[in-house]
């Protein structure tokens, strides 16, 4: 017998992921509906909370490797009893996987992937890909439910694993808060924000390869030929000092900012011109929705997966080919002289605030949207 109001989560993140920012959104909004949460966590790893939210236990399982929690996760099943285990990511899922069948528990197992599998898996070697691919397709069948935040990356992992594409259901990320689609937040103390003479572009993310700053720099230094304009790209990352001498090279270097990371990037999305996404590969780019639900006008590359089904295929903002910085410039241009009014752009986002989206999570995890009550039994459990 399992608790039905309880929910164990199995995440293993990086700290400043947009899967963090989805997990602090979803857990503290599945405890308010009545459930206790029990985040199952992977040593020195994220999503952090600080001080555990109502409702929350954090559970540390014990070790900084995925696999060496394996038995903690077992004997958690087995004393908690939860009614479903949600995890995410693929080594994760193949843990929580191994740790139902060893336990013995009649918890329901929903497993998450964030990213277009073939994208995320072209830059790994070839027994990786091997083992991850086969994995998917052989082992995620005994799940109970298999979610994705878009369905380009569901019909990605169906044609890449061979896993049958009715079993992955496409589940909105709960990423906006309700407040976002009001007021705007105050300013940033920034100088170059509120600049009516010098539109600021922004971008939001890792500095990594797969988002392709690059790209954008150099789009921008076209822009910025014909008209004064300021970039700034909140994120942190190896390429940072890559990017600025880029920039540098390009003759714009004091017209690029890159402050680093900043965990809630509204402020900035809000009081921005125009903001800019230039990203490779997704699974459902949050930046853009938090863009969007704050009224601002968006620009991105046509990657898989995600920026298209948000952007409604280029109504709610351009789309341009991913690695052309000549297309992205012109779009850019384009939207800073003229774009949608925000409270339409505003509309794109409202599937993915915070209740709305953890409703979709409660359906495809067989919940109801206010957790029952639990047994005697169960709640005596620690």
């Amino acid at each position: 017998m399992t608790d039905p109001a309880r929910i164990a989560c199995f995440f293993s993140t990086s700290g400043h992921s947009g899967v963090d920012r989805a997990v602090r959104n979803l857990v503290p909004a599945l405890a308010r509906r009545g459930y206790r949460v029990d985040l199952l966590k992977v040593r020195g790893h994220g999503p952090d909370f600080g001080a555990a939210p109502e409702g929350v236990t954090v559970v540390d399982l014990g070790s900084r490797h995925t696999y060496a929690c394996l038995p903690a996760v077992v004997r958690h099943l087995r004393r908690a009893r939860p009614v479903v285990m949600l995890s995410d990511k693929d080594r994760v899922n193949r843990t929580a996987l191994l740790a139902r069948l060893i336990a013995r528990v009649p918890t329901r197992l929903v497993l998450r992937s964030g990213m277009t599998i073939s994208g995320d898996l072209e830059e790994r070697g070839a027994l990786e890909r091997w083992v991850q691919r086969r994995s998917m397709g052989w082992l995620y069948p005994f799940a109970d439910g298999v979610i994705v935040p878009s369905a380009g990356a569901a019909d990605d992992m169906a044609s890449y694993t061979g896993l049958p594409r009715a079993r992955i259901r496409v589940v909105p990320t709960p990423i906006v808060p309700a407040a976002l689609f009001g007021a705007a937040p105050p300013r940033p103390d920034h100088p170059w924000i509120g600049d009516p003479a010098a539109p600021l572009i922004l971008s939001v993310g890792e500095l990594s390869g797969r988002k392709d700053f690059e790209t954008l720099i150099r789009a921008f230094a076209r822009v910025r030929t014909g008209r004064r304009c300021r970039l700034v790209i909140l994120g942190r990352g190896g390429a940072r000092e890559r990017l600025l001498a880029l920039a540098e090279g390009l003759g714009v270097g004091t017209d690029v900012a890159l402050p680093g990371f900043v965990p809630e990037p509204y402020a900035w999305m809000a009081h921005a011109d125009l903001f800019a996404f230039s990203s490779r590969r997704e699974g459902l780019p949050l930046v853009i929705v938090e863009a969007l639900a704050a009224g601002t006008p968006v620009v991105s590359t046509d990657c898989p997966s995600g920026p298209r089904e948000v952007l409604a295929g280029g109504r709610y903002g351009p789309l341009v080919p991913v690695g052309d910085d000549a297309a992205l410039a012109a779009a850019i241009a384009a939207t800073l002289d003229a774009h949608l009014p925000a409270e339409v752009l505003r509309e794109a986002a409202r599937p993915y605030e915070i209740e709305a989206a953890t409703d979709a999570y409660l359906d495809a995890m067989g919940l109801p949207r206010r957790a029952p009550a639990a047994s005697p039994a169960a709640r005596r459990a620690p």
